[in-house]
């Protein structure tokens, strides 16, 4: 067949395929790439995930998981461990019987344990857990200038309280240290005028470098992450108390919870940009004072002082797109969100899913680092899940699809090419930057592939 012949074929391929509503030759090339894929990744990760499994010893009191590769050997991390956990609820969902999801279950109560164990009066709960450590070694005039672990806890035991259809009782003893640690969190590092949650620190925030954070004044950071965390966490405590049997306890946190989504929505939602950012603390009291230099006692700024509480960062992070995930986002800006960022190839879009810092930003880079590890823009597993589930939240399947394609040949390739996973990912070829052998949150894609096949997906809390 000549060239202008097999140009005529494929046209009037195209042009059936418009006709009949059905996706043209080349959708179907990239389903069957799909299938390859997925095959290739429930193979390897339906047969490794026993390897998440920990005895305790030393200073982890109980059973608990890893995220599954070596460089996590006997170490308990909070947000990973929580995330892990969700997708390993979905391999049993999928492959483990009756007595595997019994055997399970000491591990996954055991995360949350193990850091409940190291809770008192003062709140404070350690971001990571390591086995010659001792969590309580710090000092006490400096433990509310710390970060500690991630407004995720509850949520992970209610993850877990859930899947036993309400059972908390395994919790009832330590949910004293729970409600001190979200406490801590009220108290400590939550802005008055504002009413949203800060970082003390950049140390430990999860997401390494974030540019709304990293090097940043400490105490000045008001992080959109942080903030959808600790009202999906202020949820999560209410349930369980109401699992405890304690519902006038809970209606306090869903009291304090109502708060912060509008705290979130009046402060870090942009009208002009249609996306959520985080903010800047780091402004000076308003408290009068007065120059002399100027010849005369002369009040500063006495005529109109500052009626505004913080500033918005307008740096295009991923995590503008969580409250979406987290429930927080109106449907008016949900619909901004995806049609002018995530479908945008110059800020988010890519061939392997999110960016984690728009390209169009200044600090965009993909440079492979450890400390911090880059969010700069590598495409990183969990941050495609997040969205994903945001996306799926609001009705937002053709998005939520197409991202979970992208999820799936980017983890199918690197299963296939290089027989593992790897902590990120270059955007626009897939090509794997740092840390062969990282599981972690990136088996989540396995929950990803049920909602694509229309079975059950367990999700977080």
């Amino acid at each position: 067949m000549n060239r202008s012949a097999c140009l005529r074929t494929l046209f009037g391929i195209i042009l059936f395929s418009i006709a009949f509503h059905c996706p043209p030759v080349f959708g179907q090339v990239q389903s069957a790439s799909s299938e390859k894929y997925i095959s290739l990744i429930k193979s390897n990760v339906y047969k490794d995930y026993k390897k998440m499994f920990r005895e305790g010893s030393g200073a982890l009191k109980y059973p608990f998981l890893t995220p599954g590769s070596k460089q996590y050997a006997n170490v308990l991390w909070d947000w990973d461990s929580w995330l892990s956990n969700v997708a390993l609820r979905q391999i049993l969902t999928d492959v483990g019987s009756s007595d595997d999801s019994k055997e399970a279950l000491k591990y996954e109560q055991g995360c949350v344990l193990n850091f409940l164990s190291y809770g008192d009066w003062d709140g404070y709960i350690p971001i990571v857990i390591w086995e010659d450590s001792n969590p309580r070694d710090i000092d006490s005039e400096q433990i509310y200038k710390m970060n500690m672990h991630k407004p995720v806890l509850a949520q992970h035991a209610a993850f877990l309280c859930k899947l036993q259809n309400g059972n908390a009782e395994w919790l009832k003893e330590h949910f004293y240290y729970l409600q001190a640690f979200v406490n801590n969190y009220k108290a400590h590092h939550r802005d008055e005028a504002t009413g949203l949650f800060y970082w003390q620190t950049d140390v430990a925030i999860g997401v390494d470098n974030d540019p709304c954070t990293f090097f940043r004044p400490n105490g000045s950071s008001a992080s959109i992450y942080l903030n959808c965390l600790m009202y999906r966490e202020l949820l999560a405590m209410d349930y369980i108390a109401g699992c405890l049997g304690i519902p006038q306890v809970g209606e306090e946190f869903a009291e304090d919870a109502k708060k912060l989504k509008q705290a979130v929505q009046d402060h870090m939602w942009d009208e002009r940009d249609g996306f959520y950012y985080s903010v800047d603390l780091n402004l000076r009291p308003k408290t009068v004072t007065t120059d002399k230099s100027l010849g005369k006692e002369f009040v500063i700024h006495a005529g109109y002082p500052r009626d505004y509480d913080c500033l918005i960062q307008r740096i295009e992070v991923w995590s503008g797109f969580l409250p979406m995930w987290a429930g927080i986002a109106t449907d008016e800006q949900a619909e901004r969100m995806v049609k002018e960022h995530f479908l945008d190839p110059k800020t988010f879009n890519s061939p392997s899913g999110v960016r984690t810092l728009s390209r169009m930003e200044k600090m965009y880079s993909l440079r492979a680092s450890a400390n911090p590890s880059n969010w700069r823009g590598p495409i990183w597993g969990i941050s495609n899940y997040m969205v994903f589930k945001g996306l799926e939240r609001y009705g937002y399947d053709k998005e939520a699809k197409e991202l979970a394609l992208k999820t799936i040949n980017l983890f199918g390739r690197d299963f296939d090419e290089n027989g593992a996973l790897h902590e990120y990912y270059e955007p626009e070829t897939g090509e794997p930057l740092l840390n062969k052998g990282f599981q972690n949150w990136n088996y989540l894609v396995i929950n990803m592939i049920a909602w694509l096949e229309g079975r059950d997906a367990e999700a977080e809390f």
